[in-house]
């Protein structure tokens, strides 16, 4: 099956040299690719934004979004799929979050901003984990994407 046309927006509100636009953009391909093999249905194409954002900008939109008050690492806003098969999300991804975690669970940064990049990008397409068997389809489809790029399934911690 052909993976979705993806335009993809990447907006640096902070530096992180590591998250170049073209590594964020092979790694929502791969998110892609994984939707449609797993037959995700209704969209042909993705228009997709993803901003890398600092504590206060995460903390600020978190709450005002979610009523949660603190920087979480990622957050997505899905916006559906409109009459045109385009599916439509902004993805927002805390680096100095995302850089506490890979060191609390002993990932590289790389690995941790992969997967939540691939997360952000599934909730965008409509994926969720609210209810127990779709929270398992998402984190099964998360992990064997990850797999294809040789990352370990992030749901283990890391021996050691």
């Amino acid at each position: 099956m052909k993976s979705p046309d993806l335009s993809l927006a990447v907006q640096y509100a902070v530096a992180e040299p590591r998250l170049p636009r073209w590594r964020l953009r092979r790694w929502a391909q791969y998110a892609l690719a994984g939707a449609a093999q797993d037959g995700m249905a209704g969209f042909d194409a993705a228009e997709l934004s993803l901003r890398l954002v600092g504590q206060a900008e995460g903390r600020r939109l978190n709450r005002e979004f979610r009523e949660r008050d603190y920087a979480t690492n990622v957050l997505t806003f899905e916006y559906g799929i409109g009459p045109d098969g385009v599916a439509r999300g902004d993805v927002i991804i805390c680096v100095p979050v995302l850089a506490r975690e890979a060191r609390e669970q002993g990932k590289t940064l790389l690995h941790h901003a992969a997967h939540l990049t691939i997360h952000g990008v599934l909730h965008a397409l409509g994926y969720d984990h609210i209810r127990a068997r779709d929270a398992k389809r998402m984190e099964s489809l998360e992990t064997a994407v990850l797999a294809r790029m040789g990352i370990d399934d992030p749901y283990i911690a890391p021996a050691g």
